[in-house]
């Protein structure tokens, strides 16, 4: 079984790992409602992508208030 011929130092070990590291994500504004959403993305917002709605924002308030409310009694 192979081994490493000698130890690493931790400056190499650091230039090996120089590329292991996080990107910030990049925002973009949503064009219909002008919020913050990540780029390919609906909007999480206003539900809408690429100029048509694919997320019923208003439906999903709606099922998740009444579900509280059935919790409730």
């Amino acid at each position: 079984m192979p081994v490493p011929k000698r130890k690493t130092t931790p400056s190499r070990q650091g230039e090996r790992r120089s590329h292991l590291h996080l990107e910030e994500q990049q925002l973009v504004e949503c064009k219909q409602c002008h919020q913050p959403k990540l780029s390919h993305r609906a909007c999480p917002a206003c539900g809408d992508y690429n100029g048509r709605q694919v997320l019923d924002i208003e439906g999903k308030a709606q099922k998740k208030a009444e579900k509280a409310k059935k919790e409730q009694k």
